[in-house]
């Protein structure tokens, strides 16, 4: 939804209310304390009152804008602003762009991102790409180039950045995966397997992989095809890993060019919107959609 369209729809807060009300309950309120339909409304203080619990209750109530003392029409834009960003926008152009202030957007961009999340339920199935990256900015030696016991800084999988294992499938959706350094360094078969298996249906999935040795024991417990990069074969016939790694693309640029930075303890959030904003980028109800999961 462009910005005007979203002003216009969205003049008042009375008209953001009704129109979360209709996302999260259809034509009939319930209760969000005891789920009772015997509830009374209150117009002037857009809230609703039960008569099962006694309790007087908005449409906010248990969703990312509980206790915000923001106007809805903001989080709206907000909102319309980042899906509309296909490599994301910084909680500091945001609020230029409002007049807010940065921490209080900064605040809202995560619960948004929270609600996003929760798009990746569903299992992939079909020709599903996996591939992992790291995250982290540019590698940095350790000592100058002019000493005698210079190395130069490692790239890859010997790098100190953050691991991330991404899935897709071929002409659907993306799911991904932080590996943090808390659940060790070593990427192995044995996470990858636990990864892979919580996302896809293995009855009906072939995997392409590129050549990392990790990858290699897939072809025992499921379709496995892959290409070999060390050799500079980028397509084997039908593998490939292209799909995934102009993913990988979007996501990189959208860090290095509107964040700058991404901690490891908010990479899986980040991760979540791009996620979110790839999956849904034909639809036509993209705004809507992250509304029903923020009211949920």
């Amino acid at each position: 939804m462009n910005i005007l369209d979203l002003i216009n729809k969205f003049s008042t807060q009375e008209k953001c209310i009704k129109h979360l009300e209709k996302a999260r309950w259809g034509d009939k309120v319930k209760c969000v304390y005891c789920g009772s339909e015997n509830v009374n409304s209150l117009p002037k203080e857009l809230r609703h009152h039960c008569n099962g619990c006694r309790k007087s209750f908005s449409v906010t109530v248990g969703t990312i804008f509980h206790r915000t003392h923001i106007e809805l029409q903001k989080w709206f834009l907000v909102m319309s602003l980042m899906l509309n960003a296909r490599k994301g926008l910084s909680a500091y152009q945001i609020a230029r762009d409002l007049g807010m202030r940065r921490p209080t957007v900064w605040s809202m961009m995560h619960r948004i991102r929270k609600a996003m999340a929760s798009d990746q339920g569903e299992l992939l199935s079909g020709i599903v790409e996996m591939d992992e990256t790291y995250i982290g900015g540019k590698p940095r030696p350790k000592n100058n180039k002019d000493d005698d016991d210079y190395t130069p800084p490692k790239r890859g999988r010997g790098t100190d950045k953050e691991c991330v294992i991404g899935m897709i499938e071929r002409g659907g959706k993306v799911k991904t995966k932080h590996h943090s350094k808390k659940e060790g360094n070593r990427l192995d078969f044995k996470s990858l397997h636990n990864i892979l298996f919580k996302n896809i249906s293995p009855e009906s999935t072939t995997l392409m992989t590129d050549d990392f040795k990790g990858y290699k024991p897939f072809r025992k417990v499921i379709s496995h095809l892959s290409v070999n990069h060390s050799k500079k074969q980028w397509v084997n016939g039908v593998a490939h890993t292209n799909t995934i790694e102009s993913f990988w693309a979007i996501v990189k640029r959208g860090i290095k060019g509107q964040f700058h930075f991404v901690s490891p303890k908010y990479l899986s959030r980040y991760l979540d919107e791009f996620s979110f904003r790839f999956n849904n980028k034909e639809s036509e109800f993209m705004f809507d959609k992250l509304l029903i999961n923020a009211v949920r």
